[in-house]
C-alpha cells in the first residue's frame, strides 16, 4: 500500500493554544472545512507531535506557558521543514519575540488576536500550493 497522493489527502493542521477553548474551537472549524486538525495545548506538546505524527500546517498562539509559539515553531521547522506556519497573538511581548526570531534568520507572519477563523481559512487557501517552513 502506498501513501495517499497529496491531491486527495487532507492537509494536517496542528492548532496550538494554551487556551483550550480557543484551540478546540479553531480545530473544529478547520475540520468542518476539510482539514485534519488536532490540538495540543502547549509548545512542548506541539514539538512532541511533530516528531511522532507529522503535520502540514502549524497555527500557534505565541505567548504560552513554557515554550512560546515562536520557539516551538522554530523547533518544528527543524523537524518538518515543509510545514507552513501561522502565528496568532494578542500580547504586546510578541514584537520582541519576533525580532529575536528574525535575528536568528526566521521570519514568521503573525495575525493579531482576536482573529476571525475566516481570516485563517483564507490565508490557508491562498497559500495552499506553497511549500517550505515559512509564514503562511
Amino acid at each position: 500500500m502506498g501513501t495517499i497522493p497529496s491531491e486527495t489527502r487532507k492537509l494536517s493542521v496542528l492548532v496550538v493554544d494554551d487556551e483550550r477553548l480557543v484551540a478546540d474551537s479553531l480545530a473544529t472549524i478547520q475540520n468542518m472545512f476539510g482539514f485534519d486538525a488536532s490540538t495540543p495545548y502547549s509548545g512542548s506538546e506541539a514539538i512532541d507531535r511533530a516528531t511522532s505524527a507529522p503535520f502540514d500546517v502549524l497555527i500557534s498562539d505565541v505567548v504560552m506557558e513554557g515554550i512560546n509559539g515562536i520557539d516551538s515553531a522554530i523547533e518544528i521547522c527543524k523537524i518538518l521543514p515543509n510545514c507552513k506556519v501561522l502565528l496568532v497573538s494578542g500580547n504586546n511581548l510578541t514584537a520582541d519575540l519576533l525580532k529575536d526570531a528574525q535575528a536568528q534568520g526566521h521570519k514568521f507572519d503573525i495575525l493579531a488576536k482576536p482573529v476571525h477563523p475566516s481570516v485563517i481559512l483564507d490565508r490557508m487557501s491562498a497559500n495552499a500550493s506553497e511549500h517550505a517552513c515559512k509564514a503562511l
